[in-house]
């Protein structure tokens, strides 16, 4: 982890989300929601999905229950449309039910509703 993490170019700006969410505060279901976000348990139809909508790179971080995710998307990217589309998908909302155990969140949220966006407050350039 101290290497860092190689950040994907896209020949083009960029904009960037960060949102944060909190899971349940148990090590088994922890564990559990690692092993369905991993790359032979997630969703082939969430993940096109995702990318359908305009999102380039979207990546979780984890600490303890605490998880951070930065999306990148085209300067043109609308969000709100992006998140009402997405919504919509075939199984989105099956998926998120299917999260929803892990997750401090209401039953039936969609993922814009859990995900809270984050401010950012200090940046160097």
């Amino acid at each position: 982890m101290t290497n860092g993490y190689q950040i994907k170019e896209y020949g083009q700006p960029v904009k960037r989300y960060c949102q944060t969410m909190d899971l349940k505060d148990d090590p088994q279901l922890i564990a559990e929601y690692r092993r369905r976000h991993s790359e032979p348990e997630a969703w082939k139809e969430i993940l096109d999905g995702i990318r359908s909508v305009g999102i380039l790179e979207m990546e979780i971080y984890i600490l303890g229950n605490r998880l951070f995710m930065i999306v990148e998307t085209p300067l043109d990217f609308d969000w709100d449309t992006a998140m009402k589309r997405l919504a919509t998908l075939p199984r989105q909302q099956e998926w998120e039910d299917y999260m929803a155990m892990f997750q401090q969140c209401r039953e039936g949220a969609t993922s814009d509703e859990k995900w809270q966006m984050m401010e950012r407050m200090f940046y160097l350039y």
